[in-house]
């Protein structure tokens, strides 16, 4: 009587459960993509292409003709051709870029992004481009004035730091600069004028950035930028969740800095 009792308290329980309404799969993602970019960027024709326009050599904007040019945006018309698409280039800013990723207002976020930890919690990076890290660039009739360069020498009282806000640019000042004065300037295309007409004295970015502003203003000169303050990778930034299309765009960055292209392309910025 007692086995039949249990047998029969077991097939209410089995079938109690089977009439329950399935409960959500505890591993699931919420940021899990339902299909791949991979296979709709090719269905649509189109790669949506995050980037600021405001950091050569990576990424520029025309502000007269509107049109994009610079190393990762000649990669990123590449990367559109190899899925049969064309890119549509999005505008974001340095505050958003990595939040236009993760809310799918673009497919990839390009233009010298710099991999950081807390940008890694909101998108995933694929392969590095290139190493980078902050190093000072100043007025070259000062030069003299910063001696070697440290962050001592450039951290004075009277020193005027000058950063654009929102990158790794302003998190590097604000964590190392205590004694100099830092002032924000929203315009990254204009803010080595600044230093060049007076009203600021040091900025502080990555050593690329530094070697190409000075090559095209002769009035400013880069610091040590073969021996940078930090270590740094830029890369393209993708949406959270998307295995397939991070696993295409790593492949097709490795190529590309295998196979000479993308050094042809920041030759072309740097020569």
């Amino acid at each position: 009587m007692k086995r039949a009792a249990a047998l029969s308290a077991l097939v209410c329980l089995l079938a109690a459960t089977a009439a329950a309404p399935a409960l959500p799969d505890a591993g699931a993602r919420p940021d899990r993509h339902r299909g791949s970019l991979l296979d709709s960027v090719p269905k649509k024709g189109v790669l949506k292409v995050c980037t600021t326009g405001d950091y050569a050599p990576f990424t520029k904007l025309d502000p007269v003709g509107k049109k994009y040019s610079g190393v990762d945006i000649e990669m990123a018309r590449d990367l559109a051709k190899s899925l049969g698409a064309e890119p549509k280039f999005v505008a974001t800013t340095w505050a958003n870029l990595t939040k236009d990723v993760a809310a799918r207002r673009c497919d990839i976020g390009v233009g010298g992004v710099s991999i950081t930890l807390p940008r890694a919690r909101h998108v995933y990076f694929g392969e590095p481009t290139r190493e980078d890290g902050k190093t000072p660039i100043v007025r070259c009739a000062d030069k003299d004035r910063f001696g070697a360069g440290t962050l001592k020498d450039i951290d004075k009282p009277g020193t005027r730091v000058i950063v654009n806000p929102g990158g790794t640019n302003e998190e590097f000042a604000r964590a190392h600069i205590k004694r100099a004065t830092i002032t924000l300037h929203p315009e990254n295309t204009t803010i080595f004028q600044e230093i060049i007409d007076g009203r600021a004295d040091v900025m502080m970015t990555d050593a690329s950035e530094t070697r190409y502003r000075s090559r095209i203003h002769p009035e400013l000169c880069s610091l040590h930028p073969e021996k940078p303050f930090t270590f740094s990778e830029k890369a393209y930034a993708i949406p959270r969740g998307d295995d397939e299309f991070k696993a295409y765009v790593d492949q097709f960055v490795h190529l590309a800095t295998h196979d000479g292209t993308y050094a042809k392309y920041e030759a072309e910025w740097m020569k």
